[in-house]
């Protein structure tokens, strides 16, 4: 009896026939995926004048402040201001009993006019006398003692006058003023307070806080590398004129008015190993008070052939060189060691390893490898702009 297949399963074969035919069909002649050419970002690169600027810490001082002390002893008898307002130079602040004084100043006087009188008497003798020494009328011995009374006469008339002026000036003292205008600060005595001329009693302050000082702290070493630029001509000093300063203050918040570097100090502080500088700010509103924590950028000129490379764009060696990646005239990736300096505003400064005109690679450089065709979309050129650092 002959064998014979079943209807189903004859079907199932010749499906699997079919489709190993349509494999073999498929990988007898195979089409090639197509390579996807990446796509760069980049920018050519020139040599030129980068404006540079050093942010640093500081704190705001008055432009002037004055310590109202007591100078001479008494009981204080009227405080004649507003805590905290502004005051005039040589207005009243305090007045201190000068009762004392007034008294005192009347018995230098009264001392001053006997002393006065005497000295009439010695010298209308000594006159006398010198008309009687020619004829051996009084001896030389009487008319040397008329002559030395006459002398201690006129001595006692000049410490007469002189205590006189002492009373006086004591007595003024009793009336306290403001020995600058400015903003006053909390009284230290209140009235019926006993103060002392020789202890020297602290009354109030006074603060002249328009214009403003800011004292900023730079690092001996920061420093020292702007004086080796400047020497070598790396640098370009904008000049004491044109040193501009400006301020952020303590919430992040950019001061309104520009500054002016007034000097920048000679001697290292062994302590913190820093150089103060010293900026003035206009302070019209009063928006800056003494003691403010603050940033300062501070202008220290322009640095001289110098090519600013995007941070993103430099990457580091396991070796820690840095290093760029080129696109060359035939659209190749080539990767290039270059020199960086100083990190300004988001670029590395860079001195060697670049000429005027090539093109870096500034996004997508970490998938990229040398020698690779890509395809090449033109940055933005970056904006001068004055740059902390």
């Amino acid at each position: 009896m002959p064998f014979t297949t079943p209807p189903h399963r004859a079907a199932l074969a010749g499906v699997a026939i079919a489709a190993t035919v349509a494999l073999t069909a498929c990988g007898a002649d195979p089409k090639p995926a197509a390579a996807t050419v990446p796509e760069v970002t980049v920018l050519a690169v020139r040599h030129g004048g980068v404006p540079i600027t050093v942010e640093l810490p500081g704190r705001t001082a008055p432009f002037l402040l004055a310590e109202v002390r007591a100078r001479v002893d008494g009981i204080v008898q009227q405080r004649s201001f507003t805590e905290g307002a502004d005051v005039r130079q040589g207005q009243a602040l305090y007045q201190i009993d000068p009762a004392p004084y007034r008294a005192a100043l009347a018995s230098a006087e009264a001392t001053l006019q006997r002393t006065q009188a005497n000295l009439v008497v010695s010298t209308t003798q000594l006159n006398r006398y010198k008309v009687l020494i020619g004829g051996n009328a009084v001896s030389k011995q009487a008319y040397d003692n008329a002559e030395a009374a006459q002398l201690q006469a006129a001595a006692d008339v000049a410490a007469a006058k002189a205590a006189v002026t002492t009373a006086k000036i004591n007595l003024g003292y009793t009336s306290v003023t403001a020995p600058i205008g400015g903003r006053s600060s909390v009284s230290r005595v209140t009235q019926g307070a006993y103060v002392q001329g020789g202890a020297a009693t602290l009354l109030t302050t006074v603060q002249q806080i328009d214009p403003m000082y800011v004292d900023l702290q730079q690092s001996s070493v920061e420093g020292l590398a702007l004086r080796r630029d400047i020497a070598a001509g790396n640098l370009k000093i904008d000049g004491a004129d044109q040193a501009r300063v400006t301020l952020k203050l303590e919430d992040g918040s950019t001061y309104g008015r520009t500054g002016t570097l007034e000097f920048a100090g000679v001697t290292v502080d062994p302590a913190t190993g820093s150089v103060t500088l010293r900026a003035r700010f206009p302070n019209p509103d009063h928006l800056l008070l003494p003691g403010m924590f603050v940033r300062a950028a501070v202008s220290q000129g322009t640095r001289q052939a110098v090519m600013r490379v995007p941070a993103p764009a430099v990457t580091r060696t396991p070796q820690g060189e840095a290093t760029v990646m080129l696109v060359g005239a035939d659209n190749k990736t080539v990767q290039r060691t270059i020199q960086t300096g100083a990190l300004v505003g988001g670029y590395w400064l860079v001195d060697e390893g670049l000429k005027d005109g090539e093109r870096i690679v500034v996004s997508g450089v970490q998938k990229l490898k040398p020698g690779v065709v890509v395809k090449v979309r033109p940055a933005a050129a970056p904006a001068v702009a004055q740059a902390a650092h």
